[in-house]
């Protein structure tokens, strides 16, 4: 199952050293030369997902495999990569070069009318991928040069500029047409399984009362892998002969049988955080699948 790449892991990977600012509230930034990760002895980058926002300009042929999706990139491409869906990129034949900047939601969060994730860009049924035209790509790389630039600079407002540079990337990137040619891959329900697995899996264990389960339906689930819902029950059931609302009820009745028997939340409590916004289904749903009431359960 693909795991998530912290800002951490990236860095001890890439780089052998950790930025003193990595965990500041006010945000991560940084901006890097794609050369100097790519050439002949590098690896396909792993099938995952980050818990940060990345941009890249990609300049060569390269294949991007997103959801149960992939496009193959000819020339010159910005690719937008959020916390939500794994992905990954491998390089075909040919030169290699471009730029990536990686950043947290912080960064931004106080210079955007909303979330990170309301820019089309960067919304996971969203389409992640730009082709640009030599024009285009000339604009993106002086972006790219500034950020790089200014990164190394002592300005004291330099990451007041670096955000306008990123907001820049972003809106005019926004006014493109995305990459179209978009074709499904083979084991694309293996693919759509695991993606699936690994986001169910991530919503647990609930280990305190403020944690609640945030995708509760076949449709946010779908929605979160950018795949619509009747192919993705199609892949659950072919790959483990389940829908997804059956191994989703599955995992919530195994949540909810270990919290009522090792923590003393009261039981509507423990039904808010699994989902249910009224005791009653809670206590519905309990009984469905274990033929008891939550209450029985706590009972040793």
């Amino acid at each position: 199952m693909p795991q998530t790449q912290s800002l951490e892991e990236f860095y001890r990977a890439k780089m052998q050293w950790m930025p003193e600012n990595l965990r500041q509230d006010l945000g991560h930034f940084n901006v890097f030369r794609l050369d100097d990760f790519v050439g002949p002895q590098a690896q396909p980058v792993p099938y995952s997902r980050k818990d940060f926002y990345k941009i890249s300009l990609m300049e060569g042929r390269n294949r991007y495999h997103y959801a149960d999706k992939v496009v193959t990139i000819e020339h010159h491409a910005l690719l937008f990569a959020n916390p939500l869906v794994p992905y990954h990129w491998e390089q075909l034949d040919g030169p290699q070069t471009g730029f990536f900047c990686i950043f947290t939601p912080a960064f931004l969060h106080q210079h955007t009318a909303g979330q990170l994730g309301s820019f089309p860009v960067f919304q996971p049924g969203g389409q992640p991928i730009y082709i640009l035209t030599d024009a285009q790509r000339a604009n993106v790389r002086q972006l790219f040069e500034k950020m790089l630039v200014e990164i190394g600079s002592d300005y004291v407002h330099k990451y007041d500029l670096l955000r306008a540079y990123v907001l820049e990337l972003i809106h005019s990137t926004q006014k493109l047409e995305p990459a179209i040619t978009l074709y499904r891959t083979g084991n694309a329900a293996i693919r759509i399984a695991s993606l699936f697995t690994e986001l169910l899996a991530r919503q647990f264990p609930i280990e305190s009362p403020e944690h609640r389960v945030r995708l509760r339906s076949a449709q946010a689930f779908a929605g979160q892998l950018a795949v619509h819902v009747n192919h993705l029950n199609r892949a659950l059931k072919e790959v483990t002969g389940k829908t997804t609302t059956q191994l989703l009820a599955e995992r919530l009745v195994q949540e909810g049988q270990a919290l009522l028997q090792h923590t003393d939340w009261p039981v509507a409590h423990i039904g808010y955080c699994l989902g249910f916004e009224e005791p009653a289904h809670f206590t519905h749903f309990f009984r469905k699948h274990t033929g008891q009431v939550p209450s029985a359960a706590r009972i040793v």
